[in-house]
């Protein structure tokens, strides 16, 4: 089985520049794994963070399509409870039409900030919650192909005047929740590892599958696996510098907010840890890819075959830009 690499970037505000330059290291990323081959590059959505500096994958996606030839770019993904499915449909269709046969439309149900942040996104009404979400998703995809039902009172619009072009539709999860909804509207599913792999078991493409077929839909659905993965010459070297990250998870379960910490600040810590911790600390990196290309290479491979998918994205949060450009460059090198 082939297995298609592609990207979900989360543009982190790295150590090594300044906040400002993350949007833009994010596009460097994007060049060279379009140079690499990658077949997709995906840019996530978060508010009011210190570490991931995209609260706009539309706008991202488009500066990378313009720079980019032949990867396929969308977002992974776009928190639909926030918005307009209408508005959502007419940015993404309007990116197919600039980039024919390449853009992707992933939409999710998480927040990707605070309740606070959930309010002003909403105001002046109420935030929902993701309780509309089945709703929204449902409204966007009859926008995005055209084909509301005549008895929705959206149905004559016309996102373009020219509607043809359409992003390619995903629907985005990390533990089973919006696998039967993705199935049941036809959307292709995208299931995040990287977010909970305690969690995340192959059972929910089975369920995702069974809902599907149910749905009578017509086509091949598509499923990708995103994990987190780092990559580098020496499983040591690799280790220390998944350590930003995986301590970066750690301190958000411990109620800790501070920038990215260097990969010798984080085994500093680490030393000074309680066990409970470090034993969670090697929990969370052991839920990680990490390791030599023919390493990585190997446990992607295991993956497809546990998941029995043949796409795998990866997510690397490094604490330098040039880290992260060695470890996607070291990991096509496995393939």
């Amino acid at each position: 089985m082939s297995i298609k690499l592609s990207v979900v970037d989360q543009s982190p505000v790295h150590g090594s520049h300044p906040a400002i330059a993350a949007p833009q290291l994010t596009i460097e990323l994007a060049k060279l794994c379009d140079e690499l081959g990658y077949y997709r590059y995906w840019v996530a959505e978060h508010h009011d963070s210190i570490h991931f500096a995209n609260p706009c994958p539309e706008i991202l996606a488009t500066a990378i399509a313009s720079v980019t030839n032949n990867i396929r770019v969308g977002s992974g993904g776009v928190m639909l409870s926030h918005y307009s499915p209408l508005k959502v449909a007419e940015c993404f269709k309007m990116m197919a039409t600039l980039f024919p046969d390449r853009i992707d439309l992933g939409v999710g149900r998480a927040p990707g900030g605070t309740g606070l942040t959930s309010q002003a996104l909403a105001f002046p009404h109420q935030p929902h919650h993701g309780d509309l979400y089945a709703q929204q998703a449902q409204q966007l995809k009859g926008f995005i192909e055209g084909n509301l039902p005549q008895n929705n009172p959206y149905s004559q619009i016309k996102v373009l005047p020219d509607s043809s072009p359409q992003p390619e539709l995903w629907m985005l999860g990390s533990s089973g929740g919006s696998a039967g909804l993705a199935g049941h509207l036809g959307y292709n599913i995208a299931l995040a590892r990287f977010i909970d792999p305690d969690n995340c078991h192959p059972s929910i493409f089975s369920e995702y599958l069974e809902q599907w077929k149910r749905a009578e839909h017509q086509g091949t659905p598509n499923r990708m696996l995103a994990i987190a993965c780092i990559c580098a010459d020496t499983e040591e070297e690799a280790r220390l510098r998944a350590g930003t990250a995986v301590y970066r998870k750690l301190a958000a379960q411990l109620g800790i907010r501070e920038a990215f910490l260097t990969p010798s600040d984080v085994q500093d810590r680490y030393k000074a840890f309680s066990p409970a911790h470090q034993a969670e600390y090697d929990h969370i990196l052991n839920g990680y890819t990490v390791g030599t290309p023919e390493q990585c290479a190997e446990e992607i491979t295991q993956l497809t075959k546990a998941f029995d998918c043949n796409e795998v994205a990866t997510v690397a949060v490094t604490h330098s830009q040039a880290d992260r450009l060695d470890s996607y460059t070291q990991l096509m090198k496995g393939f």
